[in-house]
Parts: structure tokens; sequence; C-alpha cells
């Protein structure tokens, strides 16, 4: 299984919910951000642009309702083992399935948090979502109760972090080695998403951002590659991944000689660091 962390360290997680759960005087907790199935059960997939729901029951219970695409997904890399499908088909009413599965799971009546507030949950979705359980039980937002838990990382998830960030240097050096006059950009790319990978890391959350010349000031990555003029501007925004823990680098360099900004904004920086 494609797991990374211990049952223990899982449980320890599952305990800190339930917990909070208890507060709340919530039954259920109906999670759809992927962040919170990834924290909470190792699993790890993409498909959360469907609908999918973890729901983590007072009594510790964990049932994954997915698409049939991602069951295997769910059986390899979670803890997760009471997965439901529900079929993806023309008219496909998810939402729907999910009742059915909270009535299964005997919630009906009780009081459930929702994560509304994530990509994995669109507004279509949420909508078709509401109405399902408007005559089902007791609904609230609970969209910051995994978040705010997520917040404190334990020894295990530190240790993934600092991975992370090891990556990003070795990424930073790899570019900074190609980087001058003439360098086409998608070499230096290559070789910075190169070291990641090498290293054991992962895909960033968002692609690597990389911009020259009049893209260099762009905070968003775009198609297309040039290469570097003798004078030129390139700004590099990354990361350093593991285990999907991420470390974010920004860096700005400088080919050729600088302009009068660039040395203004160098010294102000300096003075800055000093102060």
């Amino acid at each position: 299984m494609a797991v990374h962390f211990t049952s223990e360290e899982f449980q320890a997680r599952k305990d800190r919910v339930l917990a909070q759960m208890a507060e709340r005087n919530l039954d259920a907790l109906l999670m759809f951000a992927p962040e919170s199935h990834y924290w909470l059960s190792g699993y790890d997939t993409f498909g959360f642009c469907f609908f999918q729901c973890l729901v983590l029951k007072s009594n510790g219970d964990l049932t994954l309702l997915t698409r049939s695409a991602d069951l295997r997904q769910a059986r390899q890399t979670s803890i997760i083992d009471d997965i439901r499908i529900w079929i993806d088909s023309a008219g496909a009413q998810p939402a729907h399935h999910l009742r059915e599965m909270l009535d299964d799971l005997d919630l009906l009546g009780k009081t459930m948090g929702i994560e509304y507030d994530t990509q994995g949950l669109t507004a279509k979705n949420g909508r078709e979502l509401d109405d399902a359980l408007k005559t089902f039980g007791n609904t609230e937002d609970a969209s910051d109760l995994v978040p705010r838990l997520r917040m404190v990382k334990s020894a295990a998830e530190i240790a993934c972090v600092r991975r992370a960030g090891e990556l990003a240097d070795d990424a930073l050096d790899a570019g900074l080695a190609l980087i001058g006059a003439g360098a086409d950009e998608g070499e230096i790319l290559a070789a910075m998403q190169g070291a990641v990978f090498a290293g054991g890391g992962d895909y960033p959350g968002n692609p690597f951002i990389i911009g020259s010349g009049a893209d260099a000031l762009l905070c968003r990555t775009k198609s297309g590659r040039r290469k570097l003029d003798a004078t030129d501007q390139i700004t590099l925004e990354f990361a350093g991944v593991y285990r999907m823990y991420h470390v974010a680098l920004m860096r700005t360099v400088v080919i050729g000689k600088p302009s009068d900004r660039h040395v203004e904004m160098h010294r102000a920086a300096d003075e800055a660091l000093k102060a």
C-alpha cells in the first residue's frame, strides 16, 4: 500500500478530529476537501474534481463515497476499509447516493458538519447536497474544523516538511546552474522539477512558475518558453514537495548588468535585513 504514515499517526489525527466534533455536538463530519482526505486517511487522488465524500462518524468509523475510477486508488493509498461507489453516468446524482449512504450509516435525524469551503465541492454539487439533506438531518458548516487541526504538525509531518525544504534547495541549485545568457527556460524548468523527482519528491499543487523578459513579473504559470537575453531577469516560483508536503520558494535572478532599479531594490533589502 502507498500509505506514508503509521496507523498510530492516523489514529492520533482522528482522535483530534473526534474531540472537536464532540465539542461541536456533531454526530458526523462530511469531508470534501482533498487535503482532509489525505491527512485523515492517506487517500491520495486528484479525483476530487468529481463528487466524493469522506464521512467520519462520532464513533470513529470512516466511510468513503467515490467514483468507480477511484476505487483502487482509495484501496491502495488509504486506511479506509468501507468504500462505497457511485456510478458516473448520464443523469447521475451522487448527492442522493450520499444521502442513502448516510441513512445506511444510521445518521438520519443527526447533526452533521459539512466542508463547504473547498475545491472538492463545486457550487452545483453543494446545492444538490443541501437539497438532498434538507429533510434528512441537521447540517452546519464545519469547513474550519480539520484545517485548524492541520496547522499543528506532528513530528512525522515536520520530517516531511524538512525533506521538502531540502528538495526545494536542490531545485534552486539545479536552476541556478543553468541560468545565463542564452539559457532556455524549458531546460531550466526541466532541471528544477527533475531535481525534485530525482530526490523522491512529488508534483507540486500548482505548476512551477517561470518567467523572464516581459513575463518576469507574472505571478502565474503560462504556456510557452523563451531563451534568456544577455541582459534579462528571470523569476522562479516553485516548491519542493515530499509526501504532498510543500516548501515554496521564490527567487529573482538578474542576467547581465543590473538596472538602477535592481541596485536600488537590493540596497533597500540589505538595509531591511540589517535593521
